[in-house]
């Protein structure tokens, strides 16, 4: 606030050193705004004070929507967590088309993307990540009658994928004898499964085992796949916000947070090692399987 102060006219002189003494405020209250400008905002935030996620609404247990329209799954939670660790607890989420997340982020719409997003060195072209924090198993999944037992009996299925992600590009260079039918989501392609449209989709483990047990599908082909580790999209350059993430979702990991939101969302799912606390790890942490997007 500025406070305003009436000086008597007290002849030239006075009125010359009031406007000194006005100016030299002025250009004070500048530098302080400037100032605070830059503390209120040190991650660079298209709103300060609030992070925008890029999410997935359908991607069970990662990132979804609950029945009153919430975002909520692993993904979202330690998100969350992380989030508050360093300072921020307005987090908004939005829905996307995983097609289209990345390049959200990348020109400006979202600060981060949170999806568990496999990182690759194709995609660090468009946005930089924070270190990884999950991975798991891709699946190929069908109807009990569809036959499929190995990689083998794809050729000349109808493979539903979600376009732009991990599973697309391996089916891509993998499955090359099979039809690749690319669908926005899971719930359209599982959907082409229950129609018959598609024999079968490839999808994260994870999401898979939510989606047998509504539909009675099975997972025909269970994949260890290649080195992507999910992890926290963010606009190129914006090394301050990406530090502090990285030293946010360590702290969740040793702390035992990380552990605790896996055992939530993956019970009985086998457990990456390198992302337990120190203390709980029985070997060094090794390289394995891919996240689900």
């Amino acid at each position: 606030m500025i406070n305003r102060t009436t000086f008597r006219r007290a002849g030239i002189a006075a009125v010359a050193a009031a406007a000194a003494l006005a100016l030299a405020a002025c250009s004070s209250a500048g530098a302080s705004t400037s100032g605070s400008t830059a503390e209120e905002n040190p991650y660079n935030l298209i709103t300060p004070g609030q992070i925008r996620v890029a999410s997935l609404g359908d991607a069970k247990p990662y990132t979804f929507t609950d029945e009153s329209g919430e975002f909520t799954g692993f993904d979202v939670e330690l998100f969350s967590d992380v989030a508050e660790r360093i300072g921020m607890d307005d987090v908004v989420f939005t829905g996307q088309d995983f097609s289209g997340l990345l390049a959200a982020v990348a020109n400006g719409q979202f600060d981060v993307g949170v999806a568990a997003i496999g990182i690759t060195d194709e995609r660090k072209q468009t946005v930089d990540f924070s270190e990884g924090y999950l991975a798991g198993y891709l699946t190929v999944m069908s109807s009990p009658d569809a036959n499929i037992a190995d990689e083998g009996d794809l050729a000349g299925k109808r493979l539903g994928v979600v376009q732009g992600t991990l599973q697309e590009a391996y089916a891509v260079k993998n499955f090359t004898e099979t039809e690749l039918v690319r669908f926005p989501d899971n719930n359209a392609a599982i959907s082409a499964v229950n129609s018959g449209s598609v024999d079968a989709h490839f999808l994260d483990y994870e999401a898979a085992k939510e989606y047998s047990a509504q539909y009675g599908l099975e997972n025909a082909i269970d994949i260890p796949s290649f080195d992507a580790p999910a992890g926290f999209a963010i606009a190129k350059g914006n090394a301050e916000f990406k530090a502090a993430l990285d030293e946010a979702l360590a702290a969740a990991m040793e702390d035992g947070t990380w552990k605790e939101l896996y055992q939530k969302w993956f019970p009985g799912s086998p457990m990456p090692e390198q992302y337990l606390p120190k203390a709980e790890q029985t070997s060094a942490p090794t390289e394995s399987e891919a996240p689900a997007q």
